[in-house]
């Protein structure tokens, strides 16, 4: 299953059973506010998954602002929205396919390789003219398999104890990762040896993946090392993950409570400036 799929791809496959979409829109700021929008118009036939309530699961003291849900919360989800071995995701969202490629990962994560993510977005699909709803449909639910692929994802300890070799992205704004502001986090700064890739720079000035010559480019310096993709909380990372995919790169790996994880642990040290 290729990474991304363009609106035209989508809008041909509609009709299709053995496709399921879903609308991933939400906003840090306003939580409720992608569901809102979902209400008021949609891809025909999406469903709609919250980043909070669906894509996360239950906070605590580490583990970062969104943490993964473990594989019992996962397994439901997918199952209630009518996903199982035959069934093909495919994820949209408006915010520079972070949403939507937590979901992928998440799928991916689970054993699940049919899943793509619209590229472009909602806003793509609008420009090209396709037709929006509000119905909201009753998904059909399906028996989902969980195969989880644990080698996907690492941990705090296993990044402080990475290799030398190992590249640690950081996909934040740059002053983020410089530690000039921090608007979320108890603590400004980077993780020490971590190099700077923010999520956006993989996207076109019309908010599209870039053209596979110039990601390959954009990546070319990690051949021949591992990859650990961390951001705030493990979302913005998620955009890095799809476009390393598409680059050849589907080893790279999340560190899922990102930088909101890592300042959890009083102890962790903390880099500013440039690397």
């Amino acid at each position: 299953m290729q990474t991304l799929v363009t609106p035209q791809w989508l809008f041909d496959h509609l009709e299709d059973p053995n496709i399921l979409i879903v609308d991933c829109r939400f906003a840090l700021n306003n939580p409720t506010l992608g569901e809102e929008q979902y209400r008021e118009n949609h891809i025909p036939g999406a469903l709609y998954f919250s980043l909070n309530r669906d894509l996360s699961g239950p906070k605590s003291e580490h583990g970062g602002r969104h943490p993964i849900p473990d594989s019992a919360e996962l397994t439901a989800l997918f199952s209630r929205a009518g996903i199982d071995q035959d069934v093909t995701v495919i994820a949209y969202d408006d915010q520079e396919m972070s949403y939507a490629g937590r979901l992928w990962w998440l799928l991916r994560y689970a054993g699940h390789d049919k899943a793509a993510v619209l590229d472009g977005g909602f806003s793509a699909w609008q420009r090209a003219g396709y037709a929006v709803s509000a119905d909201i449909p009753v998904p059909s639910p399906r028996t989902f398999i969980p195969r989880i692929q644990e080698n996907m994802l690492v941990d705090q300890q296993a990044v402080a104890n990475r290799e030398v070799s190992t590249a640690l992205l950081d996909s934040r704004a740059g002053e983020r990762y410089r530690g000039e502001v921090e608007p979320l986090d108890p603590k400004a700064g980077h993780i020490p040896g971590a190099r700077h890739f923010f999520y956006k720079d993989n996207l076109s000035e019309e908010g599209q993946m870039l053209p596979l010559d110039q990601l390959k480019k954009r990546f070319e310096t990690l051949e021949g090392n591992e990859i650990i993709v961390y951001c705030g909380s493990g979302v913005t990372a998620c955009t890095n993950l799809l476009a390393l995919h598409a680059a050849g790169r589907a080893d790279a790996k999340l560190y899922a409570g990102s930088w909101s994880d890592w300042v959890s642990y009083e102890e962790n040290p903390v880099a500013t400036g440039e690397e």
